[in-house]
């Protein structure tokens, strides 16, 4: 039977669909990406913000129209089929089957019931290893690896502690192997995540083993980069700092979200550091990489902040000088005390305090660009521009679809995943301009 899987939202999210849809293929499915052709769809949903929870939304209704055609089932999973069961059972009567985040490993059993039910479920080889078995959705050169599930940090906004559960860190000796297996399939850049990575091996080995972890993946043949993502600040380690500045292998890059340049929100948010803090944190990062990259995120118009909070923000901001930052207007999400707070800020002060931020940032991040022309970076390559006989590539700078690109050119034919020097000659904007250096692709 053909089998379309639809994932939306994160990365983490991305991670378990990939999981998801190795299980379904073992278990006899044929992945289609036409959902005309498909027997079932299944539907990895979002809610974090509003706007994830809309495409969900619009996306299982889209898919539920296929019903009147050839489609038999429609399964939805993820973070908005938990958090509004009901919901969708009363209002989406087309969906079959709701699968909790946690429930992912039970994908075959759950499509196998619905079939079942309807006498049309043929017998089919059992599932292969649930532990790490994975079909690579990304290009196949880079890929997530996701070390941890859940969340403990309970920052008043968010909703994932409650649709996720408590922090559980994954056995080190599983994400090797996943990573092993990863890399003979030819990845080589691994993007380390979870929600909270630097907690990583707290629960199972009462110790804090990123830097354990870091170190055994930087030893599989094979992977050339390990960037790490969602790293909160208050648990960054001397000893985290250390492996990133020593270790060849792991990028200097780093994303540690911190939401607020005012300390009077990051207590209303509940976060566990100030701005004194992540400054210092900041600081001991690029004296022991004084090339590293620092990405952030910070939300505007959280319930409570004033002008005068903003203008803290801002000019923390353009003190740090990040070389990454992204902004999102606060959504107030069901169920999260920030929803229940009083001072709620207009949605015309918080688009106008993100674009303010913004407008800042450019002006941070155009400058930084520009101070890269003459320097060299290696690039590995993601794609090739016919038209502008150019190759489009990425430094050890920049993360998959959130970052920056370099656009390279050079005279010998290279493949996506090929890693290459290039001599910066230009700066568009966030993105930079290069030549290859005379020298063999590796």
């Amino acid at each position: 039977m053909k089998l379309l899987f639809v994932s939306l939202g994160c990365d983490k999210n991305l991670v378990d669909s990939e999981h998801a849809i190795a299980l379904l293929s073992d278990a006899g499915f044929e992945s289609v990406d036409d959902e005309n052709e498909a027997d079932v769809i299944v539907v990895n949903t979002c809610c974090f913000i509003l706007d994830a929870k809309q495409e969900s939304i619009d996306t299982v209704l889209e898919m539920a129209r296929l019903k009147d055609n050839k489609l038999k089932a429609l399964i939805v999973c993820g973070c908005l089929a938990k958090r509004y069961r009901k919901e969708i059972q009363k209002e989406i009567p087309e969906v079959d089957a709701i699968i909790d985040p946690d429930g992912i490993e039970d994908i075959v059993d759950a499509v196998r019931d619905v079939l079942k039910k309807k006498g049309i479920w043929e017998d089919t080889p059992a599932p292969g290893s649930k532990s790490h078995a994975r079909v690579i959705t990304t290009p196949g050169h880079y890929e997530y690896l996701k070390i941890a599930e859940g969340c403990d940090k309970n920052c008043t906004y968010c909703i994932i502690p409650g649709i996720r559960g408590p922090y559980r860190s994954y056995p080190m000796e599983d994400l090797v192997k996943e990573a092993e297996d990863l890399a003979r399939k030819g990845v080589k850049e691994l993007i380390i995540v979870a929600q909270e990575t630097t907690c990583y091996g707290l629960d199972l080995y009462g110790r804090k083993s990123l830097p354990e972890l870091l170190c055994k993946l930087a030893d599989i043949k094979g992977i050339e980069w390990i960037r790490l993502l969602y790293a909160y600040p208050e648990e960054i380690t001397d000893e985290l700092i250390e492996v990133m500045s020593t270790n060849r292998k792991i990028c200097h890059y780093i994303d540690m979200p911190v939401q607020s340049g005012s300390d009077q929100v990051l207590r209303r948010m509940g976060r566990r550091t100030r701005r004194d803090e992540i400054g210092k944190v900041v600081q001991k990062l690029r004296r022991s990489m004084n090339d590293i990259c620092i990405r952030t995120t910070l939300i505007s118009g959280f319930p409570g902040e004033t002008q005068s909070d903003h203008e803290e923000t801002y000019r923390f901001v353009n003190e740090t000088e990040f070389d990454r930052l992204g902004v999102f207007e606060y959504s107030a999400e069901e169920g999260t005390p920030a929803y229940d707070f009083d001072d709620q800020v207009d949605e015309d002060v918080k688009r106008s305090r993100r674009e303010e931020l913004y407008e800042l940032q450019q002006a941070i991040a155009f400058e930084k660009a520009e101070g890269m022309i003459g320097s060299k970076l290696r690039i590995i390559i993601d794609g090739y521009l016919p038209e502008d006989e150019v190759y489009v590539g990425r430094s050890y700078k920049d993360a998959p679809d959130i970052d920056g690109l370099v656009f390279a050119k050079s005279d010998r034919e290279l493949i996506t995943g090929d890693m290459i020097d290039v001599i910066i000659t230009g700066a568009r904007e966030y993105d930079l301009e290069g030549e290859a250096v005379n020298e063999s692709a590796k």
